[in-house]
């Protein structure tokens, strides 16, 4: 599990590291052009520069810009700025979580993960060596100096860009890797629709709430009931652990944030408990095209372009937007999802995603399934 001080600003971020003059943002604009051409939405952070100027021809962030960053931001010790182009809105969440990776130019002191440019003196190995300088996760040489090899890192030479890029992803897949995914079943509503509690309704040989719950244990690691306090007695006795609502009369975005508060460096699965339709083929293959760097990913509703907010894996970097939408008071999944950065997918079984909200609903439900298990 990540740790909160493995990062800065971004639960994806790699810094390059190096004193003035050994080619960090030359390497940076290509690593940066790399990322964007594999379809990444990768922002650009400087940081202890003096008197900068942005966004003029010729300068860092310039080149940034042009290399593909969709946000450039650039710090000294007096005033900071901003450009951002992505499709993440600054005005739902920062620029550092709206785009998918970071790179950070600088901040060699802090302990972010980083790559060390060492010029072929090596004068800035030293600093590594008396921990100045730490969670250095590669070297990078211009001209090799010798003794390198001693610390124990991956070493390559500043014009093997392609690698340098390979490698990063890599470190950053195994970031992503160690994320873990917990499933919700959001069982919280009210059912006025329905007029009964749609969790308990039994399509098959279980209620709703149980069959929802066993098909995200075949994907998750833990799984979870949402519900509120005087339902939580009742659904404990299913086996799973209840998380009752801390967020009130929001909907199933109360019981999203509520899980994130109780779990924050998990991604979940948060799924509705009225798809009666649904097997195990529809979790396997959203958890199979899961992009952990963007907000979310999710499925096209059937029959149209919208996401669907009610059965989706939201990413742990999606607490901190949710909650600022909750802010201008907008409590819709549905409009986080249009209108953030996410990954969606086409439903293979699009049936599957038909959810059941009434009676009549239910009851041609209920006689589609007696069709098909009756013997031909």
């Amino acid at each position: 599990m990540l740790r909160k001080t493995d990062n800065l600003f971004h639960p994806f971020e790699i810094a390059v590291c190096g004193l003035s003059g050994s080619g960090k943002t030359t390497l940076l604009t290509g690593v940066l052009r790399h990322f964007r051409q594999s379809g990444h939405e990768p922002a650009y952070f400087k940081h202890g520069c003096h008197r900068f100027d942005i966004d003029r021809e010729g300068k860092d962030s310039f080149r940034a810009a042009e290399a593909g960053a969709v946000s450039v931001m650039i710090a000294d010790p007096d005033k900071e700025a901003l450009i951002s182009s992505g499709s993440g809105s600054i005005t739902q969440s920062p620029a550092t979580l709206a785009c998918d990776i970071l790179f950070i130019e600088g901040l060699k002191e802090l302990p972010t993960a980083k790559l060390l440019l060492v010029d072929a003196r090596g004068a800035i190995l030293p600093l590594l060596d008396n921990g100045v300088v730490r969670n250095v996760i590669a070297l990078v040489h211009e001209n090799h100096p010798t003794g390198l090899e001693r610390f124990g890192l991956p070493v390559f030479h500043r014009n093997e860009v392609a690698e340098i890029a390979s490698f990063i992803e890599g470190h950053l897949a195994e970031r992503a890797s160690k994320v873990p995914l917990y499933g919700l079943v959001l069982a919280g509503g009210r059912s006025s629709r329905m007029g009964t509690d749609k969790a308990l309704l039994n399509y098959s040989h279980q209620n709703q709430l149980a069959a929802t719950a066993s098909l995200l244990a075949g994907v998750c690691g833990r799984v979870f009931v949402s519900c509120r306090q005087e339902q939580a007695d009742g659904y404990d006795l299913f086996g799973w652990t209840a998380i009752t609502d801390a967020y009130l009369d929001m909907g199933p975005m109360g019981g999203l944030l509520t899980a994130q508060r109780c779990h924050p460096d998990a991604a979940w699965l948060v799924a509705a408990c009225d798809f009666p339709h649904m097997d195990g083929r529809t979790p396997a293959a959203l958890v199979a095209a899961r992009n952990p760097f963007r907000f979310a990913t999710a499925f096209h509703q059937p029959g149209n372009e919208r996401p669907e907010p009610l059965f989706t894996i939201y990413e742990p970097k999606s607490r901190l937007p949710l909650l600022r939408q909750h802010g201008t008071g907008n409590d819709s999944l549905s409009s986080f999802l249009m209108h953030s950065r996410i990954a969606a997918i086409e439903p293979a079984d699009p049936a599957g995603l038909r959810n059941i909200n009434d009676r009549e609903a239910m009851e041609l439900a209920l006689k589609a399934m007696r069709r098909n298990q009756s013997p031909c």
